[in-house]
């Protein structure tokens, strides 16, 4: 018998299924590439990649009665817009400038980077002239080989500002490139040093004795304590003198630079007669002014964002003060906010991380319609280590004032807090620098 073959009268159509178009990346602008900067960048790519922050605990996940989803990742595009062509570690600059070894490894280019390699950030040498928070659009001045370029606008979704402070060579180097970096530091290292007092000019003057034990170093201080603007217990001021005097400087206290003269010593060699408001004169090789006060790098910034010193007015989420456009969508961190406790790099990573969490929780909310659960920053109280030779002072509240060789290992490892920076953010990859 043949049978015949009958349609079926339930043959599902056939649907053309179109895929939602690609979610565009969002577009991240900070301004500053150093501690805060770079804690940013790399914390909010992670989280924006579903995996745990660098410097943070892992996001929170989806939990459902049989399983567990991790966080959606989210397409970004960050733009790290510095005047500088790599990550300077300030706070070794007071070896820097007494070792040229030492010099070359506090500069890394961006380019060499292995954190940065990312298909996600990019790196833009120029200096940040003004932004526009209206229209959400920085405009800065390129690099280019012989100076300033042209002017260039970048648009983005949202701003960090972690441009830092303006400090003053010698505090810091001014140059814009490792190259001339490394001749400025060479040029520095071949003088002799006489002359000023502050926590940078104490950590100098040490490290250039102990680099160089056959130079003669002395500091001179007009206030009658070390440390004098810091809001430190009195043990810490007098510890670190006693540790700067153990290192083999000459501390002069209380005594007031009055001006500097072109001069020859008694063989004929140019120097620089010192002289001081009680009338005393001293001869020295070079004299350094490590005493200039530091301004934050917020010129750009409108001024309704700002305090009457400069620093950026922020809430302890981060963001900026509300008498400004879109200000939910601009954050500030690192030494240019105003904040309690001292300026430190540890502070400036921290608010990169808090930063990246509550970035990547408007983003979430833009995407899933979710409420933001920000993290909020606490008061900082009074906390500071000071690398003064071979030994360090600490202080913070909960542990008190600590000093020693055992603090200066703790605090600032072989290579006054380099690797220690270094590998926290993992700069390196997954490779870490012993």
């Amino acid at each position: 018998m043949e049978t015949s073959t009958i349609p079926s009268l339930f043959t599902p159509p056939t649907l053309a299924i179109t895929p939602s178009p690609p979610l565009p990346p969002f577009k991240v602008l900070i301004i500053g590439a150093s501690y805060a900067g770079l804690s940013t960048a790399l914390n909010l790519q992670d989280l924006c990649a579903g995996l745990p922050p660098r410097s943070g605990p892992s996001p929170p996940t989806t939990t459902t009665t049989t399983t567990t989803t991790p966080p959606l990742p989210i397409p970004i595009e960050i733009t790290l817009l510095d005047e500088r062509d790599g990550f300077y570690h300030v706070i070794g600059s007071p070896l820097a400038l007494a070792d040229e070894t030492y010099a070359a490894k506090a500069w890394v280019k961006y380019d060499d980077v292995a954190a940065l390699r990312s298909p996600a950030i990019r790196h833009l040498h120029g200096s940040v002239t003004s932004v526009d928070m209206g229209r959400k659009v920085a405009s800065f001045a390129a690099v280019r080989g012989g100076g300033g370029g042209e002017t260039v606008e970048v648009g983005y979704d949202y701003l960090v500002a972690a441009s830092g402070l303006r400090r003053v060579w010698p505090v810091v180097p001014q140059a814009r490139r490792r190259k001339e970096y490394l001749f400025e530091v060479e040029e520095h290292v071949a003088g002799v040093v006489g002359g000023g007092i502050g926590a940078v000019g104490v950590e100098m003057a040490a490290e250039l004795k102990m680099v160089q034990p056959q130079l003669k170093v002395t500091m001179v201080h007009s206030r009658d304590k070390l440390l004098s603007s810091e809001p430190l217990p009195e043990e810490v001021k007098d510890r670190a003198l006693e540790l700067l005097r153990e290192a083999g400087v000459e501390v002069r206290m209380s005594t007031r630079l009055e001006g500097t003269e072109e001069a020859v010593d008694e063989e004929g060699k140019p120097c620089t007669k010192v002289t001081f408001a009680n009338g005393e004169t001293m001869l020295a090789d070079r004299v350094i002014m490590a005493v200039s006060r530091s301004v934050p790098s917020t010129t750009h910034l409108p001024s309704a964002v700002l305090d009457g010193e400069g620093y950026v007015r922020i809430h302890a989420n981060l963001t900026m003060p509300t008498d400004a456009p879109h200000t939910k969508d601009h954050f500030a961190v690192g030494d240019i906010a105003q904040w309690s406790g001292i300026k430190r790099c540890g502070t400036a990573m921290h608010m990169g991380y808090l930063a990246a969490h509550n970035i990547h929780q408007l983003m979430q909310q833009r995407v899933k319609n979710v409420e933001p659960e920000f993290v909020k920053l606490d008061e900082v109280p009074p906390m500071i280590g000071l690398a003064v030779g071979k030994k360090a002072v600490a202080y913070w509240p909960e542990g008190g004032m600590t000093s020693g060789a055992d603090v200066l290992k703790n605090f600032f490892g072989d290579d006054l807090g380099f690797s220690i920076c270094w590998n926290y953010l993992r700069l390196g990859g997954e490779k870490p620098v012993v």
